[in-house]
């Protein structure tokens, strides 16, 4: 089962906090998988692999526009979060899922899942996009044999993961709806030679462009589709979160009410009728 939990918009700096208190929890099987869904005011993330040359603005312009930095351990390189980006934060376990054949899913099955997952979320409001070999994430793409056909791929999708003891943290930001004039601070991910671009200029009416909420609930369906999971829709902000930890709290109770470590004398009796108390096994 995946929980899923919209938070609106959130700073950085707690979502980060957040998903650090849900890893730990998912880790002691006290959450189900959950994934996350909100937004960002601006902020720009350095993942593992990322150089501060990918960063073209200069820190003086940043700050005046109110934009913060963080240094993360997710894979990738640098990506700019805003308002208008539907940002997902899947905190699952790896060993709960399996691949086609049955198998336990890695880390690049998980990815590919995710990219899949925001490919079926695009063809929901009819915007082709697909994979660029070589290169992690979802571009659009034109249909074959169509006088577009040799324009080169746009980003609308950016995906980045870490693993640790088996969850997955991080995860996508996908540009709804999203000022594509702030990556012009950045070199995104480190890719020069590609544009990005958003769901709101890709799609065939652009005058039905989602709400983020709406766009949400869309992800929620295709990631248990591609997961092969159960939805469960808590509910939207601070009420949702404080189920989730609520949950979480019982479980830990729970766990705490086991069997005593040691056998009452009068049960072990009961439980070796025929034997002398001298002679009965050794408990360590």
């Amino acid at each position: 089962m995946i929980q899923t939990l919209y938070l609106g918009r959130i700073d950085y700096g707690e979502a980060l906090a957040l998903q650090q208190e849900l890893v730990e929890l998912r880790h002691q099987g006290r959450i189900e998988n959950t994934l996350l869904l909100l937004e960002h005011p601006p902020v720009l993330t350095l993942g593992r692999n990322a150089t501060r040359a990918n960063i073209l603005a200069t820190d003086a312009m940043l700050a005046r526009k109110g934009v913060t930095v963080f240094e993360i351990n997710r894979g990738g390189d640098v990506t700019y979060h805003g308002p208008g980006q539907l940002v997902g934060y899947p905190i699952f376990d790896l060993r709960s899922l399996t691949n086609a054949t049955g198998g336990r899913l890695g880390p690049v099955d998980f990815v590919r899942l995710m990219e899949e997952a925001l490919i079926r979320l695009c063809a929901s409001y009819g915007v082709l996009t697909g994979r660029v070999k070589g290169r992690t994430g979802v571009w659009t793409i034109a249909p074959e044999g169509t006088v577009n056909s040799t324009l080169r791929e746009k980003k609308i999708g950016a995906i980045g993961i870490h693993v640790s003891r088996g969850i997955v943290s991080h995860g996508f930001a996908f540009n709804v709806a999203t000022d594509l004039r702030d990556f012009q601070w950045i070199i995104p991910c480190g890719i020069a030679d590609r544009e990005v671009t958003s769901l709101e200029l890709e799609m065939p009416n652009q005058g039905d462009v989602p709400t983020l909420r709406q766009c949400a609930d869309v992800a929620s369906r295709c990631f248990g589709q591609v997961y092969g999971q159960q939805i469960l829709a808590l509910e939207d902000g601070a009420a949702g979160l404080a189920a989730l930890r609520a949950g979480a709290v019982e479980r830990g109770d729970v766990e705490q009410v086991g069997v005593p470590m040691r056998v009452p004398a009068e049960v072990d009796a009961l439980r070796h009728p025929h034997v002398e108390p001298s002679q009965k096994p050794v408990r360590a």
